[in-house]
C-alpha cells in the first residue's frame, strides 16, 4: 500500500508542483555541476574502497555481536512487515494516522536495510570493505531516509495536533488527498535534502588512508580521510542536518505544547488518559530518535571519541527501529485487532 500510495501521490501533484520540485533538482545541479568539472591534483593517488572498521574485538565477541544484530533485524522487520500487514489488510486502518504508520514503517524497513546488512556481512569478514560507489550510496540513502523520516514525523504529529486541538475540523482538513500530498512530500524533500552535500564529498580527493573507524560510511570520517581541508562543504554539510533536526525537534515540541494545554482541557478522564497514551508514544519515539542524532550531527565540534560514535549510530540506526513498533503499533488496540484478522485468514488458508 505505501508504494501504490507513493505512485497515486505523484500523479496527483499539480503541473506546478512538479515544475517546482523540477527547479529544485536542476539547482541541485547547478552547485554540484563546478564541482563535477574540477580535476583533482594529480598528485593523489585514487582511493577504490574503503574499510569500515566497526567494532575490533575478538572473533568470539564478533560472532556474539553477529547473532545479536541479525536478531534484532529480523525482530525490526517483522515487526513492520506485520504493521504493513494490518494496515494493507484491514479497511478499518485506512485513516490518515494509520496511513502514516504504513508509511513509516515501510520507510524504516529500507532504513535499517541501508546499513545493517553490510555491518552484518563485515562482522564475518576478514577484510571488511566497501567500495567507493557502494560507500556513497549508503551514505545518501542512509540519509534520505532518515530525513524522510524526520518529516514523516512532523507529518504524524501534525495529524494528532490537528485530531485533538481541532477535533470538528480534522474529518475536513485532514482529507485522503492532503493525507496523500503530505506524504510525498516528506519522500521527495527527504531524498534531495542532502544529495548536494554527498556529491560533494564524493569529489573531494581521497589518497588514503582508507580506513573508515565507524560501521557506517558517515560525513565525519570521509572529511577525515580527505586529502584536502574542505571547510566549506563541512559547514554546508553540519547546517543543513542541525536545520532539519533542530526544525523538526522545536516544530514538534511546539505542537505538543499546545497538544498538552488542550489535553487538560479535555472534561473526560478516559478521553485524557487517550490522548497522552497515543501522545506519549509518539513522544517517545521523537526522543529516542531526534536525541541520538543530535549527540551526532548537531554539536559534531565536540570531538566525540569513535566509539561514542558508533553507539550514538547504532541507536539511531538499530535501537530506535526494533521499539518504534512496539511504541507505536502494536499495543494499539485496532492494530492488535488487525493483526489477529489476518493471522486468523493466513490460519484458514
Amino acid at each position: 500500500m505505501p508504494l501504490a500510495l507513493l505512485l497515486l501521490c505523484l500523479k496527483k501533484l499539480t503541473h506546478c508542483k512538479r515544475n517546482i520540485l523540477i527547479i529544485i533538482f536542476l539547482l541541485n545541479l547547478q552547485i554540484i555541476g563546478p564541482v563535477n568539472g574540477s580535476k583533482q591534483d594529480s598528485s593523489f593517488a585514487s582511493v577504490s574502497e574503503f574499510v569500515l572498521l566497526g567494532f575490533s574485538f575478538e572473533w568470539q565477541i564478533q560472532s556474539l555481536l553477529f547473532s545479536l544484530f541479525t536478531t534484532t533485524y529480523v525482530m525490526t522487520i517483522t515487526g513492520k512487515g506485520a504493521i504493513l500487514c494490518a494496515v494493507w489488510c484491514d479497511q478499518r486502518l485506512h485513516t490518515p494516522i494509520y496511513i502514516f504508520l504504513g508509511n513509516f514503517s515501510f520507510l524504516e524497513i529500507w532504513y535499517v536495510s541501508s546499513t545493517v546488512p553490510k555491518m552484518l556481512v563485515n562482522f564475518l569478514s576478514e577484510t571488511k570493505t566497501i567500495s567507493f560507489a557502494g560507500c556513497f550510496l549508503q551514505f545518501y540513502f542512509f540519509f534520505s531516509l532518515g530525513i524522510s523520516e524526520s518529516f514523516l514525523l512532523d507529518v504524524m504529529d501534525f495529524d494528532r495536533y490537528l485530531a485533538i486541538c481541532r477535533p470538528l475540523h480534522y474529518p475536513n482538513v485532514m482529507t485522503e488527498y492532503l493525507c496523500a500530498k503530505l506524504v510525498t512530500v516528506c519522500w521527495v524533500c527527504g531524498f534531495l535534502w542532502f544529495l548536494t552535500p554527498v556529491v560533494l564529498i564524493s569529489q573531494m580527493p581521497f589518497c588514503g588512508p582508507n580506513i573508515i573507524d565507524h560501521v557506517v560510511c558517515d560525513p565525519g570520517p570521509l572529511f577525515a580521510l580527505a586529502c584536502i581541508s574542505a571547510p566549506r562543504i563541512q559547514l554546508f554539510c553540519y547546517t543543513l542536518s542541525s536545520l532539519v533536526i533542530l526544525g523538526n525537534f522545536f516544530f514538534i515540541l511546539g505542537s505538543y505544547t499546545r497538544v498538552l494545554v488542550a489535553v487538560f482541557r479535555v472534561p473526560s478522564a478516559t478521553g485524557r488518559r487517550k490522548a497522552f497514551s497515543t501522545c506519549g508514544s509518539h513522544l517517545a519515539v521523537v526522543s529516542l530518535f531526534y536525541g541520538s542524532l543530535m549527540v551526532m550531527y548537531v554539536s559534531p565540534g565536540l570531538g566525540h571519541s569513535a566509539g561514542r560514535q558508533k553507539v550514538a549510530t547504532l541507536f539511531y540506526a538499530m535501537v530506535t527501529p526494533l521499539f518504534n513498533p512496539l511504541i507505536y503499533s502494536l499495543r494499539n488496540k485496532d492494530v492488535k485487532a488487525a493483526l489477529r484478522k489476518v493471522v486468523g485468514l493466513s490460519s484458514a488458508r
